[in-house]
């Protein structure tokens, strides 16, 4: 079995980190960390990730995110993606959510360690990957709300 983290290098998806990290010092379960990272400059300056206006480079992204996963986690696995556009009528957040979901099936994920403010509440914000993320029977969800 397997713990899975999707992290984007926020606060919460490094506490998630740390989480699962924990956990699997209890269980023996290995820890993948999960950057699906798409060629979207805008959805990186929502992110965070780059500042608007500046030139986008999702392979500096994908570096950057494997070491800070490194200094958090030395022993858990960095796998990136890159989600493919399948249809026309979804949104990004839409094509990450669905890349996050086949990796946990290909990993067989037991637990899915979400970093998110929003993930579980009655109303989330369009742009969240936490609430349809939980709505996955296949596996628990370990929602962390607080970096702190």
């Amino acid at each position: 079995m397997t713990l899975l983290v999707p992290f984007d290098g926020s606060a919460l998806a490094r506490a998630a980190l740390e989480r699962a990290v924990e956990f699997s010092e209890y269980t023996g379960q290995d820890v993948v960390a999960l950057s699906v990272i798409p060629d979207d400059a805008d959805y990186a300056v929502e992110r965070g990730w780059i500042d608007e206006g500046e030139s986008y480079d999702p392979a500096a992204v994908a570096d950057r995110f494997e070491r800070q996963v490194t200094e958090i986690a030395p022993a858990a696995t960095f796998r990136v993606e890159r989600p493919a556009d399948v249809s026309s009528m979804a949104d990004v957040t839409t094509d990450v959510v669905r890349t996050i979901r086949e990796v946990s099936h290909d990993i067989e994920a037991s637990i899915v360690f979400i970093g998110s403010e929003n993930a579980g509440r009655v109303s989330t914000p369009v742009c969240s990957v936490g609430a349809p993320i939980s709505e996955d029977p296949t596996y628990d969800v370990h929602i962390v709300r607080h970096a702190g």
